[in-house]
C-alpha cells in the first residue's frame, strides 16, 4: 500500500506560517493536514478560510481539511473554494453523512469522513463505496500533542479488511499521537496516511522527521 504523510499545520508557528508551510512544501510530506475546530464539536477553536487562503498559496501539495465542526454542510462548498482538495467532516457532526458526501463531491473535492475512538468502525460500512477516505483518530478530538490511543490499531485492521471486503479504493488516515515511534505499526495495521503534527514541527529537523516516519 501507499505511504502518505500528512503534518498537521495547527503544530505550525502561526507567526511564520508561510514559512513553515513552505517547508513542507519541499519536504517528502504529500499532504498539507488542515485542522478546523469550532469550539462547539470540540472544546479548541483553530482557523478557517482566511488562514487557509495563504497556505493554499504557499503549496502545491494536496489540502487535506479536516472540519471538526457542527452542521459541516453550511461550509463545504466555502473550505472547496478556499482551496481544499479533500474535505473530512465528522460523521457524529451530522445528521445525514451520505448528504454531506454529496455536498463535498459537488463541490469539487475528494469526500473524507472521520469517526471519535468510541465510535466503532462498523457504523460506517454502508457509506464506504461513496468515501475517498476514512480518517480514523487515534486521540480525542480537539487538542495536539496526546498520546496515541493502542486500541485504534485493533479498530484501523477491522477497518481495512471492511474496505476490503467491499472491494473499495478508500483510504485509511489516522489521526492523534502519530510519530517516528508508532508509524510502522499504524501503517502495519492497515492505514495509508497518517497525519502527525508536534512530532513534525517539534523535531529539530522536520524534514528529516517526516522522511523518518514515511520510511518506519
Amino acid at each position: 500500500m501507499q505511504r502518505i504523510l500528512s503534518p498537521s499545520m495547527l503544530s505550525a508557528d502561526f507567526g511564520h506560517l508561510e514559512r513553515d508551510t513552505r517547508m513542507i512544501d519541499r519536504s517528502a510530506a504529500q499532504w498539507v493536514h488542515i485542522d478546523v475546530m469550532d469550539g462547539v464539536f470540540v472544546p479548541n477553536i483553530s482557523f478557517g478560510f482566511p488562514v487557509m487562503k495563504p497556505i493554499r498559496r504557499a503549496t502545491s501539495k494536496c489540502l487535506d481539511v479536516h472540519l471538526m465542526i457542527v452542521e459541516p454542510e453550511k461550509y463545504v462548498e466555502r473550505f472547496v473554494q478556499a482551496g481544499a482538495d479533500i474535505v473530512t467532516f465528522h460523521y457524529e457532526a451530522t445528521s445525514d453523512p451520505k448528504g454531506c458526501i454529496d455536498l463535498i463531491r459537488r463541490a469539487g473535492a475528494k469526500a473524507g469522513i472521520s469517526i471519535k475512538p468510541a465510535t466503532p468502525v462498523e457504523v460506517l460500512d454502508e457509506l464506504l463505496p461513496t468515501l475517498d477516505l476514512v480518517l480514523v483518530m487515534s486521540v480525542e478530538p480537539g487538542f495536539g500533542g496526546q498520546s496515541f490511543i493502542p486500541e485504534s490499531l485493533d479498530r484501523i485492521a477491522r477497518l481495512r479488511r471492511m474496505i476490503e471486503a467491499r472491494g473499495c479504493a478508500t483510504v485509511i488516515e489516522v489521526d492523534g499521537g502519530i510519530s517516528a515511534a508508532n508509524a510502522r505499526a499504524v501503517f502495519e495495521a492497515g492505514a495509508e496516511a497518517l497525519v502527525a503534527g508536534s512530532a513534525v514541527f517539534g523535531a529539530a529537523d522536520p524534514e528529516a522527521e517526516i522522511v523518518k516516519m514515511l520510511e518506519a
